[in-house]
């Protein structure tokens, strides 16, 4: 494949580095400029990081309360009608 046809993934943080600085955008992805907070940087994606784990936690436990509530209905209905 040529190089005029490959084509390259813009991000959707890309697109908010833009629309917040078009300027920076170019820096970091034209020009090659490496930024100057990479601290930040990495704290913001250990920070990313960390909710996403909470987040997955969260949607874990829903999915656990739902299926033990769902046990406990069965378990009501069975001792509950009569056989």
């Amino acid at each position: 494949m040529s190089d005029l046809h490959q084509q390259r993934v813009i991000r959707a943080s890309e697109i908010g580095q833009y629309a917040y600085c078009a300027r920076a955008w170019w820096l970091s992805n034209v020009a090659g400029v490496p930024s100057a907070n990479t601290a930040e940087l990495q704290r913001g994606a250990a920070m990313h990081r960390h909710h996403g784990q909470a987040v997955w936690l969260s949607r874990a436990l829903v999915v656990a309360a739902a299926a033990l509530a769902g046990l406990a209905l069965v378990i009501i209905l069975t001792n509950v009608i009569p056989r």
